[in-house]
């Protein structure tokens, strides 16, 4: 059974299909590509890069996985409440959409990491950024 957060299910059009989530950290960011047809996400090399050349990475991704949009996980505190961390992954979704031109759907990310290491995960950002992923697919209509 998951830890991350239940959410309402997301209205996603039917034309966007192969999804790149982001786990957002300061220093790495947790990478994951799926398909809301398996409903299923797999973990990719964790970037380790800070912004701009962060910025490089994820475009890099985007070229070769060709997503039609992105997935970021926004991290709160046990309660919901916002942090200085939710504040700057929001800011970094404003920043891909900015950047990239595609649709960034947001995603509760609470536990993520916690889930990814008690699941054994060698690399938690990957780990993290599949589980956020693998929460938003399940929550599409």
């Amino acid at each position: 059974m998951s830890m991350g957060q239940a959410s309402a299910p997301v209205q996603v059009s039917a034309t966007l299909t192969t999804f790149l989530a982001l786990d957002f950290g300061l220093k790495r960011t947790g990478v994951a590509v799926g398909n809301r047809l398996l409903r299923s996400a797999q973990a990719q090399t964790t970037i380790q890069a800070e912004g701009d050349a962060r910025f490089a990475r994820i475009t890099e991704r985007v070229r070769e996985w060709q997503p039609d949009a992105l997935v970021v996980g926004v991290p709160y505190h046990p309660d919901g409440a916002s942090h200085e961390n939710t504040l700057r992954a929001k800011k970094f979704a404003r920043q891909l959409r900015g950047r990239l031109g595609l649709p960034v759907f947001e995603v509760d990310e609470r536990y993520s990491t916690t889930e990814a290491l008690a699941s054994g995960a060698k690399d938690a950002d990957a780990g993290a950024a599949c589980i956020i992923l693998e929460q938003f697919l399940r929550g599409i209509k």
